[in-house]
């Protein structure tokens, strides 16, 4: 009897276990996974790509992420709108194809490139390799549209439809997206670089071109069977209004311009009439292609402006202001004050995991303090340990000399910003990497003629806090996100999101430009401070938030409920399940 119950219960186990493979949380997850792994593939290699191109010059990437970032400013807000108009299976399908099309697209054209360089560079005095790379950058640039279209509609949309009315799977959906994120990140460059390094970047654009249609393939079907277990992402609320106010509508308009009576018969002599009501919607249309555009951008603005998690928002893209994080700028600091190639890997790893504990902080913070307390929290553990890195600015090892101004020539800022970024765009080979120092002094790295600082304390602290604010910043960016879930309508989610998608940008632009001013060894320590103020300011704009947001919900639970008072457990319990 014994032995029947434990094979019946390790039977059980087995069929949940495959059981949850064949769930629609399951699919989202793979089908994010599949999206996310090309993407950082694909975003890793066009950089260097275009690098190595150019003669080891930074310039055409350069050009490729002010593109980015300013397409996605531009167009985020109508990006978003489109989202909304349109059904949800169209919508995502469509942005699946253009985007992996287009990356096939520029992976092929910089195969002919690389394989033809010397040819191309002749021809037409060297036009048509001029041409081929802006082809590549507009391309890959459609291809970030149409990427930035998916995140919308799967990650701020889909997700919040399949998780229902049950907020807290709705967090445990959006924190296991950020953890596949966080390991992404790391895993995806890794394996595009090995086949770059050990192949060809002709064999690595081979490989990209190829994974991008055999995950386009998958992906689409991923998202047909999401759709039609979803029965709910069958129905829009804007789609809904509109086919119930149409034909009221329609009728109204017929009336006004004399083509129907009020029985719904046409009219007489309506005929004349008819031909100029038609050349006056043709002019209107016509109006309407060119200025829509520019209506739609305000009308975005607008309504991110007028909703209640505006501040929260705008805490968050607050963050993007920053050099304290594994970016080009940080790499490269941290390769001229002594740190190997192979070290800095290692860094980025404990990065990755701070940010997988961030996550996994944000759900058990967020069952135990409500949602909005989450932020709270996550955003004063964030500051905290940032200010580590504000510590390490006057520790020994530093290069902080106020002396030196930060506005050199052109020459000479050129010269930084290539120290700065390159070594992280020539990871693919890591056994030698040439840099120039901060004091220009030529070095190779990693190496035993490496530049080696007076002390390692003020770097190791500028780390330290970078890797710990991790927590605190997947925490809080994981609370934005999902009180933006649940507080926008449904109506305006696409264009919303699409607009907290350009003020994100917005703000990472900022941070170049900073850097751009100031890209001075000497001034980094000024750039960390600035990026400390702009991450207090930003998490300022959220407890501004927080604190009207729990007025407004104490003030409703004391309205519930006369007979409770301000200070009686009974309220902060109303409030705890409210957030």
């Amino acid at each position: 009897m014994g032995k029947t119950e434990t094979k019946s219960q390790k039977r059980g186990c087995c069929v949940s276990f495959v059981g949850y493979f064949k769930t629609t949380g399951f699919l989202i997850y793979l089908c994010h996974g599949l999206s996310t792994w090309g993407d950082r593939m694909w975003h890793f290699a066009v950089s260097v790509f275009l690098v190595e191109l150019y003669g080891n010059s930074l310039l055409l990437t350069a050009v490729y992420g002010l593109v980015v970032a300013g397409s996605v400013l531009l167009l985020g807000a109508i990006i978003g709108d489109w989202v909304d108009r349109t059904p949800r299976l169209k919508v995502a399908q469509t942005s699946l194809i253009i985007q992996n099309v287009s990356v096939i697209i520029c992976g092929v054209i910089l195969m002919i490139v690389f394989l033809f360089k010397t040819s191309l560079s002749t021809m037409y005095h060297g036009w048509l390799l001029t041409f081929c790379y802006i082809l590549v950058i507009t391309i890959a640039n459609i291809a970030n549209l149409a990427s930035t279209a998916v995140g919308i509609t799967i990650q701020r949309d889909w997700i919040v439809v399949v998780a229902g009315e049950d907020r807290s799977r709705l967090a445990d959906m959006n924190a296991t997206v950020r953890r596949i994120d966080q390991i992404t990140n790391i895993l995806a460059p890794m394996a595009v670089g090995q086949i770059m390094t050990f192949g060809s970047p002709v064999i690595g654009c081979g490989f990209i071109s190829g994974w991008n249609l055999c995950s386009m393939c998958l992906e689409y079907y991923l998202l047909w069977k999401i759709y039609q277990r979803t029965p709910a992402l069958a129905i829009k609320a804007g789609q809904k209004v509109d086919e119930q106010e149409m034909k009221p509508l329609n009728k109204q308009k017929d009336i006004e311009y004399g083509q129907t009576n009020t029985d719904g018969k046409p009219a007489e002599g309506a005929h004349g009439m008819k031909v100029k009501t038609v050349e006056q919607e043709e002019e209107q249309h016509c109006g309407d292609k060119v200025f829509g555009p520019f209506h739609t951008l305000r009308d975005g603005w607008v309504a991110y402006y007028n909703q209640d998690v505006f501040w929260a928002g705008m805490g968050l893209a607050f963050l993007y202001m920053t050099v304290l994080g594994f970016d080009c700028i940080t790499t490269g600091y941290a390769y001229t004050q002594g740190l190997s190639g192979s070290f800095l890997s290692l860094l980025m790893g404990a990065s990755a995991i701070a940010g997988i504990l961030g996550t996994v902080a944000f759900t058990w913070i967020r069952r135990k303090c409500g949602l909005i307390r989450t932020g709270f929290i996550s955003g004063v553990a964030q500051f905290s340990c940032l200010l580590l890195s504000v510590v390490s600015v006057f520790m020994p090892g530093s290069p902080l000399d106020l002396s030196v101004s930060p506005f050199e020539d052109f020459a000479s800022r050129y010269m930084a910003m290539n120290t700065l970024m390159e070594p992280v765009m020539t990871t693919a080979e890591p056994q030698l990497v040439t840099t120039v120092g901060y004091n220009n002094a030529t070095t190779e790295s990693p190496s035993d003629d490496q530049f080696q600082p007076e002390s390692y304390i003020s770097v190791s602290l500028l780390f330290a806090g970078i890797i710990a604010a991790r927590v605190g910043l997947w925490s809080f960016d994981l609370t934005v996100t999902q009180l933006i879930q649940e507080n926008v309508d449904e109506l305006e989610r696409g264009i919303i999101n699409g607009v907290q998608d350009s003020m994100n940008y917005l703000l990472d632009l900022v941070h170049f430009i900073m850097v751009i001013l100031a890209p001075n060894p000497e001034a980094f320590g000024i750039l960390v401070i600035i990026s400390t103020s702009f991450v207090a300011m930003g998490h300022l704009m959220y407890f501004r938030f927080a604190y009207k947001s729990l007025g407004r919900q104490l003030f409703a639970c004391i309205s519930k409920d006369p007979t409770i008072h301000t200070n009686d457990h009974q309220v902060t319990d109303c409030v705890a399940v409210s957030t």
